[in-house]
């Protein structure tokens, strides 16, 4: 277990986490909401550092980004964890439920992820991103991993919630050279069932449009997020933010907690993209 960075003592053998705005008050022996942030003898620790779910070379418009190095790929990594509690998670089983992988997971150090990078190029590979699972919650890793691919020219991609405090999110912005943002829905209501809040992802994307390119997913969930009132202020907010800024609109299928749900009819997601092209030029939906 390598330390982790941004907490501070609190009562008696807690420790407070200001990774994110969860604020996690971690006991001695255990870990924060997202399970990879863990306090032993007062002290808090990257419990997951170095340990590498999944890695694979990806088609860069897969992280999504379609006005990034289009037609390239991308060194693509993920750990474990993840610092809101999505019903509908995708990845649920290195995010959520992770254990018996977790304790068979091989670790890897920042290095040679660069150099898994570097002999990738003859394979289109333009650098590394950091995805599959909430890669912020792992962010001693994903920082270490980011200044030496950095070091060797290569590109750092991350693929994120958003669900992060300011001063970390400042601290790493300078080595990244794009983003995808999961803006899950535009409503604090709907954030709260996700175990979050709203205004801390509308400051990552804000902050993180002064640094690098930057493109938003948003998935599309019958009943929860898909009105089109909803999608319209939240492309209005983006619009107002620059109109160039590319959306994403993704159609939810059944998965994890949601498994009983029905997919998200094609035509929705069209409509709504239809609506959010009122505010933005660049809105792509699948």
């Amino acid at each position: 277990m390598n330390d982790a960075l941004y907490y501070s003592r609190a009562q008696e053998d807690a420790v407070s986490c200001a990774l994110c705005p969860n604020h996690c008050i971690i006991h001695e022996g255990r870990a924060g909401l997202c399970g990879v942030r863990r306090n032993n003898g007062g002290k808090l620790y990257a419990a997951g550092y170095g340990l590498v779910s999944s890695i694979a070379l990806d088609p860069v418009e897969k992280k999504p980004l379609r006005q990034f190095h289009p037609g390239k790929r991308v060194l693509s990594i993920g750990g474990f964890g993840c610092n809101l509690r999505c019903p509908f998670c995708q990845n649920y089983e290195i995010s959520r439920e992770y254990r018996a992988r977790w304790e068979d997971a091989e670790p890897f150090s920042a290095d040679q992820i660069a150099a898994l990078a570097i002999k990738s190029l003859p394979g289109g590979n333009i650098g590394v991103a950091y995805t599959y699972n909430e890669p912020l919650v792992g962010y001693e890793f994903t920082c270490d991993c980011a200044r030496r691919v950095r070091a060797a020219g290569l590109k750092n991609i991350l693929v994120t919630n958003g669900y992060v405090e300011e001063e970390p999110l400042l601290a790493i912005l300078p080595y990244m050279d794009a983003m995808n943002i999961d803006l899950k829905g535009f409503t604090d209501g709907f954030y709260h069932k996700l175990g979050g809040s709203l205004q801390p992802v509308k400051d990552t994307i804000q902050a993180a449009g002064r640094f690098c390119h930057v493109e938003i997913t948003t998935l599309i969930i019958p009943g929860e997020n898909d009105s089109e009132n909803e999608i319209m202020a939240l492309a209005g907010w983006l619009g107002s933010i620059g109109a160039d800024m590319p959306l994403h609109l993704t159609r939810f299928f059944p998965r994890y907690q949601y498994a009983d749900r029905r997919p998200a009819p094609r035509e929705t997601v069209n409509r709504l993209g239809d609506a959010a092209r009122r505010y933005l030029k660049n809105v792509y939906v699948c």
